[in-house]
């Protein structure tokens, strides 16, 4: 999608401070972070949001759970971190592509907010 900020920066017209990609996913860290360790995760196909999966997307979410893990544990984020993904305007999904929050590195207060 052309006009996505995300797809910019999984194609790599826009830069961004890496922390992981292959071929199916890249991770950077957020420009406004909201602990000491904000990375997003999202996939290099563009899927607006959670409402948007579609069944044969089943597989990339799966793979997207299963190296978040990796991905924390490379950042250094031993003692836990919070993983969130806003869907909709009322959770303040900013950037209609699918995303996740790593977040870490601090005492994350519960409830979110």
């Amino acid at each position: 999608m052309s006009d996505c900020v995300f797809c910019g920066i999984a194609g790599h017209e826009i830069p961004s401070n890496v922390a992981y990609e292959d071929d199916k996913i890249i991770a950077f860290h957020d420009l406004d972070p909201q602990a000491p360790v904000h990375v997003l995760v999202i996939p290099k196909k563009h899927i607006a949001s959670l409402d948007d999966v579609r069944e044969e997307d089943k597989e990339l979410l799966g793979y997207i759970m299963f190296k978040i893990h990796e991905i924390a544990a490379d950042l250094g984020l031993e003692n836990g971190y919070r993983v969130v993904s806003n869907n909709g305007e009322d959770a303040f999904q900013t950037v209609k592509h699918l995303h996740f929050h790593i977040l870490g590195k601090r005492k994350l207060t519960w409830p979110p907010g």
